[in-house]
């Protein structure tokens, strides 16, 4: 499929993406529990300005501010009938930034989980969520967005879901999970398991990988997972800038622009091709980011130990990828299990 996207990974060696969304519009004004998707209609030059920091810092993608905008996630806030059209205004207003430059920039369409419990295990079934999702994908796609962009998913089944939606509104996606539960999303899956998924999709993503979590270590070990699998498909990291602490009534970040950029190098010489951040990265971390793609070398593959070194420890002893715990002790280099292969 010829997109802008694919485009972009046929010549480049990596594509810096974006930063966090709710962060840099919490510092704008935006109140906590308020729907971030209705300042797309009601102060669309904050949404504009959201943008325009990333790409002037150096972001070749960036996403719209659209990630709650599927009608699950309205209905809180009695804007369910709205999940199109405020999509579609996200990515109008990414359209107008990025067709200003005078170098290629990709708009990527935020597609979030949708909050329900997919069934079996919950009332959400597969046919309501490729739905929702195709209904919010045809917005983005109005509003001109490159490609689809669906991210923080935990359930396998919401993930297959929105494939289908995306094949129906006939875009080209990239998707990524977040594995914030000792190297598993929420729902159990593993970095292996997602690759072995991604594979097995009818319509697969153009890049697939891994957003949000717990810090930059684990989201790297997690990366370091997908490349085990050596499917050969572009992989996302996409990591928080930091640990998240509350002081002084507020969450704060502690990953500095410096780690962010140790971080982003690190990523691209584990395999990674689009990096990026997620919660707590702010312009001036992106513009370190892009510096240190730009001026540093490609390395080997770093291992564990030089992840650790660089970025803190991982949350967590395990990855989620032992095959039993009689043998994860044999396993545990420092702060994890030494990989196959």
């Amino acid at each position: 499929m010829t997109n802008a996207l694919s485009r972009m990974m046929e010549t480049r060696d990596w594509i810096l993406a974006d930063g966090a969304t709710g962060t840099n519009l919490f510092n704008m004004g935006l109140s906590s529990g308020d729907a971030p998707e209705m300042w797309n209609e009601e102060h669309p030059d904050r949404i504009e300005k959201l943008y325009t920091m990333a790409v002037d810092a150096g972001s070749d993608l960036f996403l719209t501010n659209s990630f709650g905008g599927n009608a699950s996630r309205l209905k809180l806030h009695g804007a369910e009938k709205r999940a199109r059209e405020l999509s579609r205004i996200s990515a109008e207003i990414g359209r107008e930034v990025a067709d200003r430059r005078d170098r290629p920039v990709i708009v990527a369409g935020s597609v979030g989980p949708t909050g329900e419990i997919m069934a079996p295990m919950g009332s959400l079934t597969h046919e309501l969520a490729v739905e929702i999702f195709h209904e919010q994908a045809d917005g983005l796609k109005e509003g001109g967005a490159d490609v689809l962009w669906l991210e923080t998913i935990s359930a396998p089944e919401e993930y297959k879901a929105a494939a289908e939606a995306f094949r129906l509104a006939d875009m080209p996606w990239c998707g990524t999970m977040s594995f914030d539960t000792a190297g598993r999303t929420m729902m159990g899956l593993t970095s292996a398991d997602m690759a072995d998924m991604v594979e097995k999709l009818d319509t697969p993503p153009l890049a697939y990988g891994a957003n949000c979590g717990v810090g930059a270590s684990d989201l790297m070990r997690t990366v370091l997972g997908f490349v085990a699998q050596g499917t050969g498909r572009p992989i996302i990291a996409k990591g928080n800038a930091g640990i998240p602490k509350y002081v002084d009534g507020h969450i704060h970040y502690d990953g500095t622009p410096e780690l962010m950029a140790e971080y982003a190098v690190l990523a691209r010489d584990a395999g990674a091709t689009i990096i990026g951040g997620c919660c707590g990265t702010m312009p001036e971390h992106l513009s370190k980011m892009r510096e240190a793609l730009e001026t540093r070398e490609r390395g080997e593959r770093p291992t564990l130990d030089q992840i650790t070194e660089a970025l803190g420890a991982f949350s967590s002893a395990v990855d989620g990828t032992e095959e039993d715990s009689d043998q994860q002790s044999a396993r545990r280099g420092r702060g994890g299990r030494r990989r196959r292969g």
